[in-house]
């Protein structure tokens, strides 16, 4: 796969589209093969656990209200972002947009792949009339944050975790 904007990349734009039905098998396959990054080193799991625990989110995800976004680069898919838009705050009940997950293949990543998924997934929301976006990162996954801090989000609630 040619790099996005490294050196001898092909000079393709990056496309964001909406998903359809043919790219279910890619947003399972490619959240099974990063999942690992929404690990908290307070509560480890199993590679097994992992997995059934994406295929839980991703049947959930399919079985509500949703739009799947597809990033495309040299005509392949690169990542993806899954956006509910009819999951309301668990607290306030205001509508919300949620992004239940988004992943950028791991040689695509640091070319702006997931910063385009979060612009399209916000005017998405705004066309809809949601209010905001809402989205959990782990703790130990500095770069999400960051990358969600560059694009305006903040921390509005922490969850906290005791081993017993």
């Amino acid at each position: 796969m040619a790099q996005p904007g490294g050196s001898g990349a092909l000079k393709a734009p990056l496309a964001i589209r909406e998903g359809s039905a043919r790219d279910r098998d890619f947003v399972l396959d490619l959240g099974r093969r990063t999942i690992a990054s929404s690990v908290s080193r307070v509560r480890p799991a199993t590679p097994e656990a992992l997995e059934a625990s994406y295929a839980r989110l991703h049947d959930f995800m399919y079985n509500q209200s949703h739009v799947v976004l597809i990033a495309e680069f040299a005509g392949e898919r690169v990542g993806f972002l899954a956006l509910l838009v009819e999951i309301p705050d668990e607290v306030s009940d205001a509508p919300q947009g949620f992004i239940a997950y988004m992943a950028v293949e791991p040689q695509a990543r640091r070319h702006h792949i997931a910063t385009a998924l979060l612009e399209r997934a916000e005017r998405i929301a705004r066309k809809r009339g949601l209010p905001s976006l809402a989205l959990m990162v782990t703790e130990e996954n500095r770069g999400a944050r960051e990358l969600y801090a560059r694009a305006g989000f903040v921390t509005e609630r922490r969850l906290l975790a005791k081993m017993l």
